[in-house]
C-alpha cells in the first residue's frame, strides 16, 4: 500500500537544506531569503532573512550557526542574530553556493552549482564539471575532491569516515574517504539507480541513504550498490529530506511545484511533508 505523506507546514515558497537541530527542522526558504525553524506542530518561527538566497546550514561546535549565501558565494556566520563573513568563496566556486555539510570539528563542506543552470536549461551551454570547497574552523578554505556535476546534498557516516555526496547533474551518489579535517580521498561511485537526480539527502541507522529526486515525484531509499529499497510519492516534486522527531524516524520532505525562483515566490506552494519509517537517522547532519 503506497504511503501518503501528512503536510507539516506549508506556504513556502522553496524550501532547501533541512537540519533536525534542538528539537526543531531548520530549512532555508531559499527563494523568500528566510531561514526558518519550524515545530513538530507546524508552528514557524524565522531565524534569519538575508538580502541573498540561503541554502545549506550547519552548526560550529560552539554553537554559531553557518548559512551558505548562494549567489554571493560566502559562507556567513551568525552569533546572537549577528551577521558575519566566515568564509569568502567566490574565487573558489564556479557558480552559485549550494549545499553543505558541517563535521563535529566545524570544517564545512560546500558544494556549488559549477555552470549557470539557468543557461543551460535555455538551451544555451552545457554542464560541467566542479569540486566541493571545504572551510576549515577558522574560514580558510581550498577546493577539494574530484570534479563532479552539481555536487548537491552531502552526509557523512556515523563512523565518520566516509562521506557520501548527491550529485545532481550526474544522476549517482559518489562517495569519499573521510579524514581528519575533513580530507577526501579515494572518490567512487556509491549508487547510481536509473532515473535518479540527487539533490538533497540523508542516511539512516541501516546504512540506507533517501534522496529526494526531482522529476521522480518523491524520496527514494537507496543501498549502496545502487538498490532501491522505498519510495515515498509526492503531489508535486522533492527537493530535500531529513530525518528528524523526537524518535529520529520521521523523514520531513521539502516540496515544491518546481524550482523557478518568480514562480515559485508568486504561488507559495512549496511544503514540509512528513512521514513515518522505520530505520532512525543516523550520521551527519
Amino acid at each position: 500500500m503506497t504511503r501518503r505523506t501528512q503536510i507539516l507546514a506549508d506556504d513556502l515558497c522553496f524550501g532547501e537544506g533541512p537540519r533536525w537541530h534542538d528539537g526543531r527542522l531548520w530549512l532555508s526558504d531559499m527563494h523568500d531569503h528566510k531561514v526558518l525553524a519550524i515545530a513538530p506542530d507546524g508552528a514557524k518561527e524565522v531565524m534569519l532573512e538575508l538580502e541573498d538566497r540561503p541554502s545549506g546550514l550547519g552548526w560550529m561546535p560552539d554553537g554559531d550557526l553557518l548559512v551558505v549565501a548562494m549567489t554571493s558565494r560566502r559562507l556567513l556566520r551568525v552569533r546572537d542574530g549577528a551577521v558575519s563573513v566566515h568564509a569568502e568563496l567566490w574565487d573558489l566556486a564556479d557558480f552559485h553556493c549550494n549545499d553543505m555539510l558541517v563535521l563535529p570539528d566545524g570544517t564545512a563542506l560546500v558544494g556549488n552549482f559549477g555552470f549557470d543552470l539557468d543557461a543551460v536549461l535555455r538551451g544555451e551551454g552545457e554542464p560541467s564539471a566542479t569540486r566541493l570547497i571545504r572551510v576549515a574552523p577558522d574560514g580558510t578554505a581550498e577546493r577539494v575532491g574530484e570534479p563532479m556535476l552539481f555536487p548537491n546534498g552531502m552526509v557523512a557516516t556515523p563512523d565518520g569516515k566516509t562521506l557520501i555526496v548527491g550529485e545532481t547533474r550526474g544522476g549517482r551518489l559518489s562517495a569519499y574517504d573521510l579524514g581528519p579535517g575533513g580530507a577526501l580521498s579515494n572518490h567512487r561511485v556509491w549508487s547510481a539507480p536509473p532515473d535518479l537526480r540527487p539533490d538533497g539527502i540523508c542516511l539512516d541507522a541501516e546504512g540506507a541513504v533517501w534522496v529526494a529526486s526531482p522529476r521522480r515525484g518523491g524520496c527514494v531509499r537507496v543501498a549502496e550498490g545502487g538498490r532501491v529499497l522505498d519510495e515515498i510519492p509526492v503531489e508535486t516534486e522533492a527537493f530535500a529530506c531529513m530525518l528528524g522527531g523526537e524518535d529520529d524516524r520521521t523523514l520531513h520532505i521539502l516540496t515544491a511545484v518546481n524550482h523557478d525562483r518568480e514562480d515559485t515566490r508568486r504561488r507559495r506552494a512549496g511544503r514540509v511533508e512528513t512521514v513515518r519509517v522505520d530505520a532512525p537517522r543516523a550520521g551527519l547532519p
